[in-house]
Formats: structure tokens, C-alpha cells, sequence
């Protein structure tokens, strides 16, 4: 558990004592198993109970100090102290389960347990106590407890398979969604290449207009200027500023025409 957890001198002291408490406990089971004699070991497991009582007496002080400083301590403060109380009740608990571990091999005196029911410190009403209890009972509550743990295990297996399941589901889908798109980035690809042939296309269909627009405006020009012509040589056919145009000139005016009379010399 954190020790950083921000605390008032007086909390500071008691949480000091718990763990000095948690130390000694924990050196003194370490010790049992090189004890031999079974009266020592009794002894030895009497010493570990006073440390035990005299532990919880001080998580219940913890507890009543950390009540009176709720109000001046930050709502995260005081879930931090909180956890902290619960991590040392179940420390403490775990101190008392190995105790009855021990005791029951030794078969030794009853001594007064702490109640593990739950998370919370034992109170002072009398409840029924293992070491109270028959072996035949000891043996049911272990079976009841081994078959709420066994119910748990099914519980949570269950959550597991449902989340593989989900899981898969999500995957599978995933991957469908992966392949549309792919599908969709290759169709946008062919798009993207049909709109620019299209574009060359319209450029080259465009040049092509252009052209034929100048030819036909040359050829226009051309038929326009030999109109031109004729109509001036027609208008004004002594003007000598206009050349004749190639197969349309009028027949010379000085040309002889060869009489018969020529031809009788011969």
C-alpha cells in the first residue's frame, strides 16, 4: 500500500504503531515453523493473538480519527485514508487466517478470533468464532465458501467468453470494413483516372476546335478576298493596280486571228 498518502501527526503516529504491529506479526509466524516444542508454539501463538487484538484496537482508533478529520480533509484524501483502513483490515485478517491455520494443527487452547465476515474491523458483539465451531461445521463453511468461489470462477468465465465473442464480432467487422474500404480507395483511384483522360480529352477535342475554327476562318478570309477581286476586275476592268487572278483574265484585245487567205499561199 502507499505510504504517501498525506496524514495528519496523529494518524501518522497510529499508522506507525500498525505497521510496526503488521512487522512483528509477520517475524513471529516466520518463527513458528523452526519451533519445534508444541507448548512454545502455543505460547509463541498466544504472544502473536495480544499483538493481533492490540492491532485491530488501534484500526478502530485509525478509524475514529479519520472520522473526526473527514470534514477537513479533500474528498480524494479521504478515499486514500479509507483504502489504506481497508488494505490494514485485510492484512490483519490475512495475520488471523494463518493464525487459525496454527492453531488448528496444534489443537491447542480456543483463543478468541477476529471476525473476517467482511472487510470491516470485527466489532465487540458476540458472534460465533472457528475456533468455536465443530470440525464437521469448519468442513461446511469451507465447502460453502469453496463453492461461491467455484460460482464466482463460472461467473467470470462466462464475462470472459462473452467478451472473446464480442471481441471476434468486432473484428470480423473491422476487417469488413477495412476491405470497403480498400474497395472504395480503388474505385476513387479508377475515378480519378477516368477524370483526367477525360480532361486530356477535352484539351486535345478543344486544340482540335480551335484549329479547325482557324482554317475555316483563313479559308473565309481567302474566299472573301478573291470576291474581292472579281468584283473590282468586274467593276473597273482597266485598272492595273489589279493583277488578274489566274484563269479569269478577259482575252487580249490585240490577239489576229489567222484568215483563210494566208492559209491559200500555201
Amino acid at each position: 500500500m502507499a505510504s504517501d498518502v498525506p496524514m495528519s501527526p496523529e494518524l501518522e503516529q497510529v499508522d506507525g504503531e500498525i505497521q510496526d504491529i503488521f512487522r512483528a506479526l509477520q517475524n513471529g509466524f516466520q518463527k513458528m515453523d523452526k519451533i519445534k516444542d508444541s507448548s512454545r508454539q502455543s505460547k509463541q501463538l498466544e504472544d502473536l493473538t495480544g499483538k493481533m487484538r492490540e492491532c485491530k484496537r488501534l484500526i478502530k482508533e485509525f478509524d475514529r480519527i479519520l472520522k473526526d478529520e473527514e470534514k477537513k480533509n479533500t474528498p480524494d484524501v479521504n478515499k486514500q485514508l479509507n483504502d489504506k483502513k481497508q488494505f490494514m483490515i485485510k492484512e490483519l485478517n490475512s495475520f488471523v487466517t494463518l493464525r487459525k491455520t496454527y492453531q488448528s494443527s496444534l489443537g491447542n487452547k480456543r483463543i478468541e478470533l477476529f471476525d473476517t465476515g467482511n472487510d470491516q474491523v470485527a466489532d465487540e458483539t458476540p458472534v460465533q468464532m472457528a475456533s468455536e465451531m465443530s470440525n464437521q461445521e469448519l468442513v461446511s463453511a469451507g465447502r460453502k465458501q469453496m463453492d461461491q468461489t467455484d460460482q464466482a470462477i463460472e461467473r467470470s468465465k462466462m464475462v470472459v467468453a462473452q467478451t472473446v465473442e464480442v471481441g471476434a464480432q468486432t473484428a470480423a467487422t473491422l476487417s469488413q470494413q477495412t476491405e470497403q474500404m480498400k474497395r472504395i480507395g480503388n474505385e476513387l483511384d479508377s475515378v480519378h483516372f477516368s477524370l483526367k483522360k477525360a480532361s486530356q480529352m477535352v484539351k486535345e477535342i478543344g486544340r482540335q476546335v480551335a484549329t479547325d475554327k482557324c482554317i475555316m476562318a483563313f479559308l473565309f478570309l481567302i474566299v472573301c478576298g478573291v470576291i474581292t477581286i472579281i468584283v473590282v476586275k468586274i467593276v473597273n476592268p482597266h485598272n492595273k493596280n489589279i493583277r488578274d487572278i489566274p484563269g479569269l483574265a478577259p482575252p487580249a484585245m490585240n490577239r489576229k486571228l489567222l484568215s483563210i487567205d494566208a492559209f491559200r499561199g500555201l
